[in-house]
């Protein structure tokens, strides 16, 4: 690990002055200080933003929820409004990593962890994310883990977190603070940035620019259902997973929004799906077609092919689980 300037800061208009190029923020530090330890971040300065007012959660105006950015996994999770109105997002917390690191873990940091791609890690080995224009092992690689929806011939990666499928389904928003004392709020399906030509590019986050808030809307009406498939029953990243919310009113599906973790370098949402379900009455047939919609684009590398049929099938099976067994 390289030497680096330490500061903690004592607001969050402090926090984001002290935060320039080769600046990072750090609260838990569950991704980010294994990345320094491989020196793929190197950053000059560690801004501490720990000390912040940023750990509650409250009821917004609207009846949804306001959270602080350094709220942890553990303690979003329990909350009795998250379980009682948003459980997709509670199952989705609690089907990632261990106790201890969700102790650790914040909401904002959850929201900008990194790929585990092998060879993001592996600096001895090509990687446009990590080195523009080096190459990307992967494609042609051991891809098992990797992208089949949203990738391009820069990078196939795909986004790690279990929290951000269930936010994508739910509608959250990203509240930010920039360095020059505006505030955004960026709806998280704009958040994130396919890798294209510029892989290195995962957010729309400026320079210095904080996470100071996640914002819910009010809770939708129907089930919710966070399924995750993965290799082994705890402590392992997604070969995929779905967080869906589906209300079904007179024999019709009235309401359907559907996330997916492991298919995309970010949680994969896509409108034609919903359409697809919406107005129709549950069966398999509806289920196989808006199956074939999601991965009408999908494209295997190789060792990650599996993923697509994978897909299709859990997504049926799930469709099935929220509308009743139909």
């Amino acid at each position: 690990m390289k030497l680096f300037d330490y500061v903690r800061a004592a607001s969050p208009e402090g926090a984001v002055g002290a935060a320039g190029p080769q600046v990072r923020f750090i609260a838990g530090g569950t991704n980010l200080l294994d990345l320094m330890k491989l020196q793929i971040e190197t950053p000059e300065t560690l801004v501490d933003i720990n000390p912040l007012d940023l750990k509650s959660i409250g009821d917004t105006a609207d009846g949804g929820l306001s959270i602080g950015a350094l709220v942890s996994n553990s303690d979003l999770a329990q909350d009795a409004r998250v379980r009682a109105r948003y459980p997709v997002l509670t199952r989705a917390i609690l089907a990632g990593a261990s106790a201890q690191l969700r102790n650790k873990a914040t909401t904002g940091g959850n929201l900008l962890q990194r790929t585990r791609c092998h060879y993001f890690y592996d600096t001895a080995m090509p990687c446009n994310k990590r080195l523009p224009g080096s190459g990307c092992a992967a494609i042609g690689g051991f891809n098992r883990m990797l992208a089949v929806l949203g990738t391009s011939d820069q990078c196939i990666a795909t986004h790690p977190s279990d929290m951000a499928v269930a936010m994508r389904a739910l509608g959250a928003v990203i509240v930010t603070l920039r360095p020059d004392g505006d505030r955004r709020r960026i709806a998280i399906g704009d958040f994130y940035c396919l890798p294209g030509d510029t892989p290195e590019i995962e957010t729309v986050l400026a320079p210095g620019e904080l996470i100071t808030h996640v914002e819910l809307p009010p809770a939708p009406a129907g089930v919710q259902l966070y399924r995750k498939v993965r290799d082994r029953a705890s402590y392992a990243f997604a070969l995929i997973s779905i967080a869906g919310i589906v209300a079904v009113d007179d024999g019709r599906i009235a309401h359907a929004a559907l996330a997916f973790g492991g298919l995309a370098p970010m949680p994969w949402r896509d409108p034609a799906v919903e359409a697809a379900l919406i107005g129709h009455a549950p069966g398999t047939a509806l289920f196989e077609t808006a199956a074939a919609i999601l991965l009408r684009e999908a494209r295997g590398h190789g060792t990650n092919d599996f993923k697509i049929p994978l897909m299709r099938r859990t997504l049926i099976a799930t469709l099935r689980d929220l509308t009743g067994g139909k």
